[in-house]
């Protein structure tokens, strides 16, 4: 009602201030035009243009700088305006088709087309081509293009709340139910902007009518905008209604959520207070047990027992609690393991050790392994593999000979050993050689090259089984490991020491029996060595001159004749 008030004073004002507000320029246009005889005949026609007067035209562009305001306003991060920009679009160019295909049939229709008419209807088709391929681009624009932020953020998979874990998921779930609703409103608030600054823009544009009526370019900008606010319409109503009801299941399933919420923290408040007087009574034993007890021995196994105890009173209590479904049997196997891989978390270290030995394959019954543990060294084969230990029979080895100068033990390695110490396996994956070395020091007079040949020779004849087992071993590791040094043959070094030259010769041999072969090529090499002349063992000596002048060797001055012969 106040809109049409407003219009009709804004029409008498104008009619009744018509004549003051404008001034007519009169405009005299002749048209000559020639007769059928050749004779031309000239009209005038006079035309009155009417000027507005410069108050009348600051009122106009006042109105026009407030109508590119809420223009400026709705091409601003407008997603609504964007979806009717293409929704628009789809129409224009699906009347574009209609128009062409009409043509196109005409075109087609016709018996014989001339040449002309035959160009026409190619360019017709090819521009409804390029329609078609427009059309497909914003076919999701074809019906209903408001429909994806109509529809509200789906309220579905809502959690049970029926153990103390599922307490962290409904909070979380009406976190995210109050987020999916202030994002839903900002979107029903920015429709309800565009809708009012749509009205609002229309107002301005009959307001220039009135003072501008014969202005074409607002008239189809009011007619532009009229349709827009009837697409919107029904739209806004549709969002309102849809939110109402949004809305209220929200409302509903964020207090369902509060209340099961407030019921199972209540319960789990109950058992928390149970199996904390379990815990007290347990810990009560243990210090009472611990101080009138002095055999440690029994002080272990009433501790382990205390222990079994408590976790079986912790799962009959969960037990009792969370088996009104079978769904929470989950629930309470996670609370009894908890509970027993706190107070035995050696043993399900050991069975976790176990799979990973049993499932890695890096260790297997029979490998010759070597164990290292707090400095000490601890050679053998692997005999047995339980779920909690391997066991390993101590053989006499290199390690047994150099450090600890007994063999034979039988020693039991716990499997979690495996995360946490130093493991050589001697015969994986297969291999049964190892790299085995011997060092002998000869005197600097000696002769080295001969010294070298002699252990080379030696290494090699003993050791040609061995190498060519390894090389083939080796040749079948290449698909599974990176291998860079596959050489295998017996290696001589050298060095240079205080008391002599020292010589390492270096084969492979048999995993299980290091010290056989090392014994044998042992014996071969010094042999070869005492039989030759220039080679002469080495070893720490000191000479010592007591009341006795040391010669000194003085060194010879060529003479003068020698220096004129050279």
């Amino acid at each position: 009602m106040i809109k049409v008030l407003l219009l009709t004073s804004l029409f008498l004002t104008s009619s009744i201030y018509a004549k003051e507000n404008t001034s007519e320029s009169v405009k005299i246009v002749k048209k000559t035009e020639s007769t059928k005889n050749g004779t031309a005949i000239t009209a005038e026609k006079v035309v009155i243009k009417k000027k507005l007067n410069p108050h009348l035209q600051s009122k106009i562009n006042m109105l026009i700088e407030q109508k590119e305001s809420i223009d400026q306003s709705l091409k601003e991060n407008n997603i609504w305006a964007k979806i009717y920009s293409n929704y628009h679009t789809f129409k224009e160019l699906r009347d574009q088709k209609i128009i062409l295909d009409d043509q196109i049939n005409i075109l087609d229709n016709k018996y014989k087309p001339t040449e002309t008419e035959q160009k026409m209807l190619d360019k017709l088709k090819g521009k409804r081509s390029t329609l078609i391929g427009k059309l497909q681009l914003l076919k999701e624009y074809e019906n209903n293009p408001f429909k994806k932020f109509l529809n509200p953020p789906d309220i579905s998979d809502i959690p049970t709340v029926g153990n103390p874990f599922a307490i962290i998921s409904a909070l979380s779930y009406i976190k995210k139910l109050k987020s999916d609703e202030i994002e839903y409103n900002t979107r029903y608030e920015s429709i309800q902007r565009v809708m009012d600054k749509l009205k609002e823009r229309e107002l301005l544009l009959k307001k220039i009518l009135l003072l501008d009526e014969k202005n074409i370019k607002y008239k189809e900008e009011l007619l532009e905008t009229e349709d827009k606010i009837k697409t919107f319409i029904p739209v806004v109503d549709i969002f309102e209604t849809t939110q109402n009801v949004y809305l209220k299941k929200i409302d509903e399933t964020t207090l369902n959520l509060k209340s099961d919420v407030k019921r199972e923290m209540e319960k789990a408040s109950s058992i928390g207070m149970i199996i904390l007087f379990f815990l007290l009574l347990v810990l009560l034993s243990k210090y009472l047990v611990k101080r009138y007890m002095s055999d440690n021995e029994r002080f272990y196994m009433i501790n382990k027992a205390l222990n079994v105890t408590f976790i079986t009173l912790l799962v009959i209590t969960l037990l009792f609690s969370y088996l009104e479904n079978v769904n929470y049997l989950v629930t309470i196997l996670g609370f009894a393991s908890a509970g027993i891989a706190i107070a035995m978390k050696d043993w399900f270290m050991s069975i976790l050790g176990w799979f990973v030995i049993i499932i890695g394959g890096a260790i297997h019954v029979g490998d010759r392994v070597k164990f290292v543990r707090q400095g000490m060294e601890y050679v053998g084969d692997i005999v047995d593999i339980s779920l909690l230990r391997m066991t390993i029979q101590e053989d006499i080895t290199l390690t047994s000979y150099m450090h600890n100068r007994r063999a034979g033990r039988i020693i039991f390695v716990p499997n979690n050993y495996v995360f946490t110490d130093m493991i050589a396996n001697y015969t994986h994956a297969g291999l049964k050689t190892v790299w085995d070395g011997i060092d002998f020091m000869i005197t600097f007079d000696s002769n080295v090259s001969k010294a070298s040949s002699i252990a080379k020779e030696v290494t090699k004849k003993y050791s040609k089984g061995y190498t060519e087992i390894t090389r083939k071993q080796l040749n079948k590791l290449r698909s599974q490991y990176s291998m860079k040094n596959t050489n295998v043959e017996p290696r001589i070094y050298t060095f240079i020491e205080p008391y002599g030259i020292k010589i390492s010769a270096w084969y492979h041999t048999n995993a299980y029996a290091t010290l056989t072969l090392r014994s044998t090529i042992s014996m071969e090499i010094i042999e070869r060595l005492q039989k030759e002349e220039d080679i002469s063992l080495a070893f720490p000596t000191q000479s010592v001159y007591i009341d006795k002048n040391v010669p000194r060797k003085m060194p010879e001055q060529p003479t003068l004749f020698e220096g004129e012969a050279e």
